[in-house]
């Protein structure tokens, strides 16, 4: 009997955006192989039984490289067994999720997908910010910040610019001057705002508010490093008037005009 690989979603940190589905397979999983973001106190829904395998991966280092999690993955449902891939935020969004669906599916085992809520909404919508907006933000746009160093993605830099209300930059701290740098070379405002979220939905979470050209001294002043969530775009005005989870650390943008 061939058993069933299930991508999890776990949301961005908060334990509680987890969704149901996620909740009731982790409960019920023969095996969980679980990434670094996601909050422990999850692990405590497994059955005492439950294989529990760690797959996290740091910059520069990977505790387990991803054809290695490719083959726990086939290996564990070819004996019949239920198998959770306990993923940060969302599979399918910079989580190598279609990656994992496209081995079972190579392999002929069965597999589901359940989305999980991704930080890029999240720890936005937790510092007081929308990524969309009536008056303000009309599109948004999901990017890593790892193309922000990359040669071959320097033209989607000019699109993002200029075709994007709101930008959404995981993994991009280590990257802000290059991101500020390519948006400001290809045609966005110096006074353009920017948020970094730092530990988004969790109690430790803390944002910094700025424009691109004051965020980085913002940054280095208040140590934030990842992981962080960097939100661009007129709708970060809206952190001053509807900010509800935490406190902003450098207050520094204008009140907005109505």
């Amino acid at each position: 009997m061939v058993g069933t690989v299930y991508l999890v979603g776990a949301g961005p940190g908060d334990p509680e955006l987890i969704t149901v589905k996620g909740l009731r397979l982790l409960e019920s999983a023969d095996v969980i192989l679980y990434d670094r973001l996601v909050n422990r106190e999850l692990l405590e829904h497994a059955k005492e039984d439950a294989q529990l395998i760690y797959c996290g991966k740091l910059p520069h280092y990977h505790t387990m490289k991803q054809e290695t999690i490719n083959h726990f993955l086939v290996k564990y449902a070819k004996k019949g067994l239920q198998v959770v891939r306990l993923k940060g935020g969302d599979p399918f969004v910079f989580g190598r999720g279609g990656e994992e669906a496209e081995e079972c599916a190579k392999n002929g085992v069965n597999f589901e997908v359940v989305p999980g809520i991704t930080s890029g909404i999240a720890a936005a919508a937790y510092a007081g910010i929308p990524v969309t907006h009536r008056t303000l933000s009309k599109s948004f746009a999901f990017v890593t910040g790892h193309q922000a160093g990359d040669v071959e993605a320097e033209h989607q830099w000019e699109h993002l610019a200029k075709a994007v209300d709101t930008i959404c930059v995981y993994m991009g701290v280590q990257q802000l001057p290059n991101i500020i740098n390519h948006l400001i070379n290809n045609g966005k405002s110096s006074k353009t705002p920017i948020a970094l979220v730092h530990w988004g939905t969790l109690n430790e979470q803390r944002t910094v508010v700025g424009t691109l050209e004051t965020i980085e001294n913002q940054v280095k002043e208040a140590d934030i490093s990842n992981p962080s969530m960097i939100i661009i775009g007129e709708v970060v005005q809206l952190h001053r008037k509807i900010n509800w989870f935490d406190e902003e650390i450098v207050p520094h943008l204008p009140v907005m005009q109505n």
